[in-house]
């Protein structure tokens, strides 16, 4: 049972909306607070949920919003969880393009710098996966361990080649009336339609930001194909400084590897060896799971971070 998003009223953070009888249904909801952190000249949000250390740090995927974590973050009550909006997404600063890939762990290392994070689990999904690597070189008192899932790390032949069209990024729908009508419109379409309604919801809810009468997408359309143009980026490689890195590293695999040249957002970046590079490195291949494997399988997940 999920609240709906009709009959609504603001929660503490002024983002999630809840029917009255929801609230009183569920006093306990596990709401994060909202920061906004000043890191590298931009304006980065973070949601924080109270708790004990170490903590559960949790980086989005392309064109997704911390807020896609809550599903998996309120399994842990009583454990402090911190889910960062990347710039150009979410209520974070959206500077003009270029997004290049290392900016973003960058921003995740500043803001557990500012944050004092210290021994945490990183938790990153695609980009967010680059992400939490990209930190773990910069600043490793971070995290104690990393579970990278389905992390946007190519083969290292793929860097420096033009690897996607991402002409159809630019032309996503940007406009909507509400989340419900961008939540009706994707819960039977792929690849929504594979994710948990829930997940689905927060979403909707969390990648929409007023504008006028109705709302716009949270990570705008050019941004997101800027930010897939740049992915096969001679700078965005990190297979110099992956085998540096001293953390256990657990990485889950989605079914089908991606080819060069395909731009199918339901298919693994990942190359099959990618956790041999690292010093302490695991693979799990999920042979009946795609690319978004956290809204698909989010118990699954949970069950790989209470392992860590």
């Amino acid at each position: 049972m999920f609240p709906t998003l009709s009959a609504r009223r603001q929660d503490p953070c002024h983002a999630r909306t809840w029917d009255n009888a929801d609230l009183d249904a569920f006093p306990h909801v596990d709401n994060p607070t909202l920061k906004i952190l000043s890191a590298n000249g931009l304006d980065l949000a973070v949601w924080d949920w109270p708790g004990r250390d170490p903590a559960l740090l949790f980086a989005h995927a392309t064109g997704f919003h911390g807020r896609c974590w809550d599903q998996i973050a309120r399994r842990f009550p009583g454990r402090r969880r911190i889910a960062v909006d990347f710039r150009g997404h979410g209520r974070s600063s959206k500077p003009g393009p270029p997004y290049h890939w290392r900016t973003f762990g960058n921003d995740l290392a500043a803001v557990a710098e500012q944050l004092d994070v210290r021994d945490a689990i990183g938790v990153g999904h695609s980009m967010g996966g680059h992400s939490v690597v990209t930190a773990a070189g910069l600043r490793p008192e971070t995290f104690a361990s990393l579970l990278l899932i389905d992390p946007t790390i190519f083969p290292p032949e793929y860097y420096g080649q033009t690897l996607l069209d991402v002409s159809f990024v630019e032309r996503r729908r940007s406009v909507w009336n509400s989340p419900e009508e961008m939540f009706e419109r994707f819960r039977s379409r792929p690849p929504f339609a594979a994710w948990q309604p829930e997940i689905l919801r927060d979403y909707c809810e969390f990648g929409l930001l007023p504008s006028g009468g109705g709302f716009v997408l949270a990570c705008p359309p050019a941004v997101e194909a800027d930010i897939y143009s740049h992915s096969t980026d001679p700078e965005a490689n990190l297979y110099s400084e992956i085998p540096s890195l001293t953390q256990p590293v657990v990485i889950l695999r989605a079914a089908t590897l991606a080819t060069l040249g395909a731009f199918e957002l339901s298919a693994s970046p990942t190359p099959p060896d990618l956790a041999s590079k690292f010093l302490h490195g695991s693979d799990v291949h999920l042979k009946d799971r795609t690319h978004f494997i956290p809204m698909e399988w989010p118990d699954g997940v949970v069950e790989e971070i209470v392992r860590m």
